[in-house]
């Protein structure tokens, strides 16, 4: 078997083709074992769905997403509910706000028929490594600016009883 056919001059090897192929179709088998495909799984809402039923959707949502897998929330009209749009996307943003630390929005709330679907999927690590090192940073500013706030707060105060006395 040809190694390097370019080099001067070409480099061969003398082998056992029949292992060769059996040590191929071996690696290809553990690549595929290894592999991870990714589901889409759905979760269906009613526009009156109570707050508690909707904390456990989204629950569930944020399970599948911490599994790798995407997510699709169908928020399902009948009948006149198609006029109450204001109460869907306010379902939608409570299902963005519940999973925003684990999950991105793909396709965002649209209608389709007599439904409303939004597809989310898992943030990749990179993002999630991006929010972890960006909140201390944020709560290290807000802490000092409340700290100077709250400084400039006994500075004026001071002032105010001196300046009275």
């Amino acid at each position: 078997m040809e190694i390097a056919p370019t080099a001067k001059p070409p480099v061969c090897r003398i082998m056992d083709f029949g292992k060769f192929k059996y040590e191929q179709a071996k690696k290809q088998h553990g690549a595929r074992v290894h592999q991870r495909s990714m589901q889409l799984k759905e979760v269906k809402v009613r526009p009156y769905t109570d707050k508690h039923d909707l904390e456990i959707k989204v629950r569930n949502v944020r399970r599948f997403l911490e599994g790798r897998d995407k997510a699709k929330i169908t928020l399902t009209f009948r009948g006149r509910e198609r006029s109450h749009m204001e109460s869907a996307k306010t379902i939608m943003a409570v299902f963005i706000e519940g999973i925003k630390d684990v999950g991105t929005v793909e396709y965002p709330p649209m209608m389709e028929g007599n439904s409303m679907i939004m597809i989310v999927g898992p943030k990749s690590e990179s993002q999630k490594g991006k929010k972890s090192a960006e909140q201390p940073a944020v709560a290290a500013v807000e802490g000092s600016t409340a700290e100077e706030k709250g400084k400039g707060n006994e500075q004026t105060q001071t002032k105010d009883t001196s300046g009275g006395g």
